[in-house]
């Protein structure tokens, strides 16, 4: 399990043929059943086979982190803003507007059991298991990018495959300048409570 080829042959089947399945007309129990072997499998690598612990990240620059998230925040929230007005000007805060229970429990949910999750094996696991099989850093980055993208890929939209892509490359670069799964996580739960929250939830697959 720790092989060259092995881990090559690993990053192909959890990381392409997974979630291209997952974009197929299969059977929803497969799939869910799949999904799950899959993040099982990878949790075991991840703390079994590389041993990683549970542990806080010492020497972490906070005022940094909220310094760079902050203003990146900043600028996804004009960008989306202009962009919800020139394509639907009613969804702009629409669910904040007419469903805020269902909002908070909508960012709560997405935070915790999406966000989380995501982090701990396209961040933690990706980087703890195949960083080693690339020489070239900045392509080792854009692939972690990618492979992200890809795993929204059932989603069917063009835009999430986008927005997905730009922001694997942001979460990407944090873990690599942290190397913190809670850090990566916190940034990625803002941006993506953020784009729920401007009016983008029916791009998302969220409900609104």
């Amino acid at each position: 399990m720790t092989s060259t080829n092995y881990k090559r042959l690993e990053l192909v089947a959890l990381f392409v043929v997974m979630p291209v399945s997952l974009a197929l007309p299969i059977p929803i129990l497969v799939k869910l059943v799949s999904g799950g072997l899959g993040f099982f499998y990878a949790l075991f690598v991840l703390f079994r086979i590389e041993r990683v612990t549970f542990e806080v990240t010492k020497g972490i620059n906070w005022k940094r982190f909220w310094r760079s998230t902050t203003a990146q925040l900043f600028v996804i929230a004009l960008l989306t803003i202009v962009y919800v007005l020139l394509v639907d000007a009613s969804k702009l805060f629409i669910v904040l507007r007419t469903k805020p229970l269902l909002w908070l429990v909508i960012l709560f949910v997405y935070s915790i059991f999406s966000v989380y999750p995501q982090e701990l094996i396209y961040r933690t696991f990706f980087f703890k298991r195949y960083s080693s099989l690339f020489k070239n850093e900045n392509l080792f980055l854009v692939l972690n990018a990618a492979l992200f993208s890809l795993a929204h890929v059932f989603f069917r939209n063009t835009l999430v495959i986008v927005l997905t892509f730009l922001g694997g490359i942001l979460f990407a670069l944090t873990f690599k300048r942290t190397k913190s799964t809670t850090l990566v996580s916190i940034e990625h739960a803002i941006y993506g409570c953020w784009l729920f929250t401007v009016g983008m939830g029916d791009m998302l697959g969220f409900p609104s």
